[in-house]
């Protein structure tokens, strides 16, 4: 027994003395001798030039106070590497290093080597600039070789604590033209601190803010907090929220609100397809379920600004193929015209810096080429509604709805619908983004305005029963609203019955040029309206009258000649024709020409009014005029003032107009 005893305390002893060797040995070696031979394993591995350039050192540490019985008495290995480098592939614009490291202190577990465990107590970087790079072909520097044969290694890695201090992550990607810094640090709590600073899309970018421990990231069934502030250009992103399971992630849960100039600049932020507006903010919470066939996120009750119109609604994003669904539902209950301008391409401060949306000098429509580029990036069935539309001047419209829809680059606003002055104007636009350049079609009606509610300020029309009715049809191709209307086809015909003309109607209406043909008929006097009735054929462009009079108490007036919308140009004469001795001011046509932009008109002295008129009500054809009595609402009455026009007219023959005497000349 004896003897047993001396041999087991020698034996102890023996291996006692072997590990306090092998402490000593360790503490005394110098570490910087197998540099060279981890400098070539870990570059034969990532197949980079990977370096520790500054010393290796390496100490004993007590171990951590959770440790109990004999394990107390272990020492903890510590290891320190100073200026570590690991090297960029060939293509890599970005320096000589992905990533390069100022010092860096771990303290590793001994005894979960044994099971073939590298457990890290505590990883702290300081001072690491680390450089993520993508090329124009999509390649990327944080993918490194791997052998065909690789097999799972059978070690694990845990690490129980990590903390950036004063480091540096840089993303570089020449397609989204960006090159933005991130830098990074912890506080003693394990809180990382962050500020933003670079460019991304071409846009200077800023922010910052905190979240978690890094190492939350990489547990389960956790909730991650994020505030975080970021600003590119002129929008401005602020989240404060939590993120479930960071490391695969499976919720989200965030206040966030958005300030920009257009919603059109998110896109390459968000790759949400969105139109361009006025200045905007946003502000609602966002719900976000990740599953491995069930990606959504949900904007949820958010409420905000367009301009100087509320919005608010829901809209949710869903990850799907072959492209990604944004639907929901946006509600104005006051809606500016004027901020739908940017919409159209007609805000000339949003378009004073883009070359191409800039209206050339002389011409008033819109050039704002479609961005169809991006239609096909994902389709869209959001529902809007405006309860209540504002305009400069006082027309009465409201309830707006309209139903967007984007399918493959087709964009569809079927139906968008006007309540106006009591009736209805309807239209189905719907514009190709998948041909080049894209294909429109377009078809509006417009049923039962009452002039006294359009002229809600004219005393003079409050007792008018008159309406107007309307139908266009058209077709073009184009890539902007000039280039569609410049190449635009079809018809449009309107009826108005039963009211009052004067240039002051005319001019709360916004209708310059009519009001300064008003001013020239009948001076400043407010003159009864019989009927009005137009139709116009459009080829290519211009706007030809096929059908064009207006019948008063005082005279009949007609017009002849074409409106050129892709040259932006007018063309008419207008002849009046009087009911009575000098009951009208003027006795000779009226010529309507110049530009959209500077439009002219004046007297042609050089032809009778009396023959001019004649000429041109006989060149009224019976065919528009039989297919307008279809507007009058609900049907036609045999005295309505509109029927016997258009009935006279259709009897009459056909002679050419005098402006197209005049042109043969």
């Amino acid at each position: 027994m004896r003897r047993g005893l001396k041999i087991a305390g020698i034996s102890i002893g023996a291996l006692l003395a072997v590990i306090a060797l092998l402490l000593v040995i360790a503490s005394a070696f110098d570490w910087n001798r197998i540099k060279p031979w981890v400098n070539d394993k870990v570059s034969e591995a990532t197949g980079r030039a990977f370096a520790i350039n500054g010393d290796l050192s390496f100490r004993w540490e007590r171990p951590p106070e959770q440790q109990v019985g004999w394990r107390r008495f272990l020492p903890w290995p510590h290891i320190q590497a100073q200026d570590i480098t690991l090297g960029n592939p060939e293509w890599a614009r970005s320096g000589p290093y992905m990533a390069r490291v100022k010092q860096i202190d771990t303290t590793i577990n001994p005894l979960a080597l044994l099971t073939k465990t590298i457990s890290i107590r505590t990883l702290v970087i300081d001072g690491g600039n680390v450089a993520l790079e993508k090329s124009k072909d999509d390649k990327n520097n944080w993918t490194f070789k791997k052998e065909e044969n690789d097999q799972p290694s059978a070690w694990t890695f845990a690490l129980h604590s990590l903390a950036i201090k004063n480091g540096n992550l840089r993303y570089v990607d020449p397609a989204k033209k960006a090159d933005a810094t991130a830098s990074i640090d912890t506080s003693d709590d394990g809180t990382v601190n962050f500020k933003l600073g670079g460019i991304f899309n071409g846009e200077k970018v800023g922010g910052g803010g905190k979240a978690g421990g890094l190492l939350t990231l990489m547990e389960r069934n956790v909730q991650y907090p994020v505030e975080a502030t970021l600003k590119v250009g002129e929008t401005t992103i602020t989240a404060d929220g939590r993120l479930t399971d960071p490391a695969h992630p499976t919720a989200l849960d965030l206040k966030l609100k958005i300030l920009g100039a257009s919603m059109a600049d998110l896109f390459p932020l968000s790759g949400l397809v969105l139109p361009e507006t006025p200045k905007f903010s946003t502000e609602g919470r966002v719900i976000g379920s990740f599953k491995p066939d069930d990606i959504r996120v949900r904007y949820e009750k958010f409420q905000g600004r367009v301009g100087e119109s509320d919005i608010a609604g829901t809209l949710e994003y869903l990850h799907r193929k072959p492209r990604p669904m944004l639907s929901g539902e946006v509600v104005s209950n006051q809606l500016r015209l004027t901020d739908l301008r940017a919409l159209v391409g007609t805000d000339e401060e949003a378009n004073k810096d883009d070359k191409e949306a800039k209206i050339p000098p002389g011409k008033v429509l819109p050039v704002s080429p479609f961005k169809t580029d991006r239609w096909g990036k994902m389709d869209v069935k959001v529902k809007f509604s405006g309860k209540k539309i504002v305009r400069d001047k006082a027309l009465p419209i409201d309830n707006l709805e309209t139903q967007v829809t984007m399918d493959n680059g087709v964009l569809a606003l079927a139906p968008l619908n006007f309540g106006i002055a009591g009736g209805r104007l309807t239209t189905e636009l719907n514009i190709n983004g998948r041909d080049n350049p894209a294909k429109a079609k377009m078809k509006v009606s417009a049923r039962g305005l009452r002039l006294k509610e359009m002229f809600p300020k004219a005393e003079s029309m409050q007792a008018s029963v008159g309406e107007v009715n309307g139908d266009a049809s058209l077709s073009a191709a184009g890539n902007s609203f000039a280039a569609l209307l410049g190449s635009a086809n079809g018809e449009v015909k309107s009826l108005i019955s039963q009211g009052s003309i004067s240039k002051f109607v005319l001019e709360a209406a916004g209708l310059n040029i009519a009001s300064a043909v008003a001013a020239k008929l009948f001076g400043d006097r407010q003159v009864e309206l019989n009927c009005m009735a137009a139709d116009f054929d459009v080829k290519s462009g211009v706007m030809q009258t096929r059908l064009f009079v207006i019948d008063t108490a005082d005279a009949t007036i007609t017009a002849d000649g074409n409106v050129n919308f892709k040259e932006e140009t007018l063309n008419l004469t207008i002849n009046p024709e009087s009911k009575g001795v000098r009951i009208i001011s003027l006795r000779s046509p009226l010529y309507v020409a110049g530009t959209f932009k500077e439009p002219d008109f004046g007297v042609n002295k050089g032809v009778v009014a009396a023959k001019a008129a004649a000429a041109t009500v006989l060149g009224v054809a019976a065919a528009p005029a039989a297919a307008l009595l279809a507007l009058i609402n609900p049907g036609p009455a045999e005295d309505s003032p509109c029927v016997a026009l258009l009935k006279e007219a259709g009897e009459k023959p056909k002679a050419p107009p005098p402006g197209k005497k005049q042109a043969a000349k």
